[in-house]
């Protein structure tokens, strides 16, 4: 039995494994590793994808985070509103510089920030807000950015899942103040380690970013303000280029294999699909379906019954995210209980994402649909 894995980068290699060795080696070549015209090049080429004017490449989406509440001035005594739903960096930034992180629940259908209780949310301290593109699917950035400007806050794109995604016809990261980005290996533009860049408008905001980046230097060995090493290496930076060059290709091909699980799995009772968003325009980094609870036992999981048994069929799956960042144990300080962000909550208990890559074919769908309705009449 062939397995089914939730993504498989060695298939990508296969494809462009001939342009990215190329790429690497012309960088070994070069000498130049740090920084350069490498990085310079994939720095313009982004700016240009995003349709911003800047792009600040940097050593991980984490960093891109930080360097930016960094660059905004955020930091003790202010809030940052975001969701509890998500991977912890986007909380754990805000608590790194010092600012106390404001989790509201999610929407049950797209799983993103409900920006009705971001409004209510918002406080004297409140400096920021971090909406967070999960799993591909843009938030309403027309709603959140009405909401952010009649109260002057600023507004930094998670934009780590969802490069090439569009809300209202604009690129995901060129709508905020600031948009960040992972280039993670598993991501729809993905590095062969880790990397990351923020994008922006703002000239003031751009400068300082690249000063943040490398130590908070302006000029060699004159050091501004204090920063931290935080630069991409120029393999990665060409590795990116040539990858680049197929996001929207495989970005299609994503929303293709979307498609066809929507026919295939449609029939199958007691599973919730993800929809189409209005006015956006989502990439598909997952494919995250739910399995509907049977019971209110969170040892009894119907979904981690379900997963357990697709993998004796061969069929790999992930769970994104099991416990809520409110819920975590760093974040008890905070004084969350349980119940108090129920949506978040209930998805952390029901979603299953399933296998989804730009080379999944169709005949592995089928048989990851075929498990699927064979094991939940099991389970």
């Amino acid at each position: 039995m062939n397995k089914i894995p939730p993504f498989d980068l060695s298939e990508q290699y296969k494809l462009i494994g001939e342009a990215v060795n190329s790429a690497a080696l012309q960088v070994l070549a070069s000498g130049k590793y740090i920084g350069g015209a490498w990085v310079e090049q994939f720095e313009e080429q982004f700016a240009r994808y995003i349709g911003t004017n800047h792009c600040i490449a940097c050593n991980s989406g984490t960093d891109a985070l930080y360097l930016t509440l960094r660059a905004l001035g955020v930091g003790a005594g202010d809030e940052v509103i975001t969701t509890p739903f998500t991977f912890v960096a986007t909380a754990e930034v805000i608590s790194a510089v010092g600012a106390t992180p404001v989790f509201v629940d999610i929407e049950a259908d797209t799983f993103n920030l409900n920006l009705a209780a971001v409004a209510a949310a918002i406080t004297d301290r409140t400096r920021a807000v971090i909406p967070v593109h999960l799993f591909g699917a843009p938030v309403d950035m027309t709603r959140l950015m009405t909401i952010a400007q009649a109260r002057n806050l600023f507004v930094i794109e998670d934009c780590a899942q969802a490069t090439g995604a569009e809300w209202a016809g604009q690129k995901v990261g060129s709508i905020g103040h600031i948009g960040c980005f992972s280039y993670y290996p598993t991501k729809n533009l993905g590095a062969c380690g880790d990397g990351g860049s923020i994008t922006t408008n703002d000239v003031a905001l751009h400068d300082r970013l690249r000063r943040l980046r490398d130590h908070g230097r302006r000029g060699a060995y004159y050091y501004e303000e204090l920063g931290v090493n935080s630069r991409l290496d120029a393999i990665q930076a060409a590795i990116l280029q040539v990858k680049l060059t197929h996001l929207d290709t495989w970005n299609q091909q994503r929303q293709d294999i979307a498609d066809r699980y929507q026919q295939l799995l449609s029939p199958i009772p007691g599973l919730t699909l993800p929809q189409s968003i209005a006015n956006g325009k989502s990439v598909w980094n997952q494919y995250t379906i739910r399995v509907q609870e049977q019971t209110a036992d969170p040892a009894d999981s119907q979904r981690d019954r379900l997963r357990a048994k697709l993998q004796e069929k061969g069929v790999l799956s992930a769970v994104y995210y099991p416990l809520a960042l409110h819920l975590q144990p760093a974040y008890q300080s905070l004084g969350y209980q349980p119940g108090q962000l129920p949506e978040a909550e209930r998805a952390s208990r029901e979603v299953l994402s399933l296998p989804m890559f730009p080379e999944l074919t169709a005949d592995q769908q089928e048989q990851v649909a075929y498990a699927l309705k064979d094991c939940l009449s099991a389970v």
